[in-house]
């Protein structure tokens, strides 16, 4: 798939990982959770996975400027729906569009896949994606602790 940023007039694809990607795959979830450490007290969840296992798992897409890879999409399929696991943006590339770009894969993967909803959870101090993701449609549903973080639950239906 093809996709534009809004933001910015850069060209953006957005293709399936392969194993010989989990090295940057890892590198861009490190830099993108690594400001939240302080504020969570530990490492998110993101930031603890093996991506060469993700990738042979998971439904693992990678973002790319040009031949940079710009951002992570980890999406599954579960007992609640089709998921959003991961969306990480490496910081040189914020605000320029990719991971609203992949939050857009992702419905549209959902919506190609039979779903008419999708959803995803944050920690519940990561407040600024609580509020990014509510403007764009989704809806707190739930709050649960799991693996020793608060997890803030957000589903959208697909239209």
């Amino acid at each position: 798939m093809q996709a534009r940023s809004k933001v910015k007039a850069k060209s953006l694809s957005v293709r399936a990982a392969v194993p010989s990607d989990a090295p940057r795959v890892t590198e861009c979830v490190r830099a993108a959770y690594t400001p939240w450490v302080s504020r969570i007290g530990r490492e998110p969840w993101p930031m603890l996975q093996d991506y060469a296992a993700v990738i042979a798992t998971e439904h693992v897409f990678v973002a790319e400027t040009g031949a940079q890879l710009a951002g992570v999409l980890v999406l599954s399929e579960t007992a609640d729906g089709f998921l959003i696991d991961n969306v990480a943006v490496f910081p040189v590339q914020k605000g320029q569009g990719v991971g609203r770009a992949l939050l857009v894969y992702a419905e549209q993967e959902a919506k190609r896949r039979g779903y008419g909803s999708i959803y995803l959870f944050t920690n519940e101090k990561m407040l600024e994606n609580i509020a990014l993701y509510t403007k764009i449609g989704y809806v707190e549903y739930e709050r649960r602790q799991e693996t020793g973080f608060c997890r803030v639950f957000m589903r959208k239906v697909l239209r």
